[in-house]
């Protein structure tokens, strides 16, 4: 595990939000592998990004096994919390409103996540 910002800390670890907009992957398109930032785990792929204009990094599925989905009622709706499989680390929420093939949106916090480039050989 490696040490995680105060910022990163709130999220991961007390479920918190980044503002919308604000964060670096957001509009990000390098080709390569998204981790979470707690433990390093391979979440989603750069093939798996899209852009819904909702001010997270949005995804239209994870990884087989990366990740675990439970009910959250914490802000007066029931919504579907994304959690780590392998440290369970609030990543963010996934929605049944996606554009692609999936109909899925994961809607990911910037700060849960680092960035691996794909290696060009």
């Amino acid at each position: 595990m490696q040490n995680l910002s105060e910022e990163q800390y709130k999220i991961l670890r007390h479920k918190g939000t980044e503002p919308a907009f604000s964060g670096k992957y957001y509009l990000f398109s390098q080709e390569g592998i998204y981790v979470c930032a707690a433990c390093g785990n391979p979440i989603f792929t750069s093939e798996q990004k899209f852009d819904c204009g909702c001010g997270w990094p949005s995804f239209d599925s994870a990884l087989p096994g990366s990740v675990k989905l439970l009910p959250d009622y914490s802000c007066g709706t029931k919504r579907t919390e994304v959690c780590c499989a392998n440290c369970h680390s609030h990543l963010g929420h996934v929605f049944d409103d996606g554009p692609t093939l999936t109909g899925t949106r994961f809607c990911i916090n910037s700060l849960a996540m680092d960035f691996h480039p794909r290696q060009k050989h």
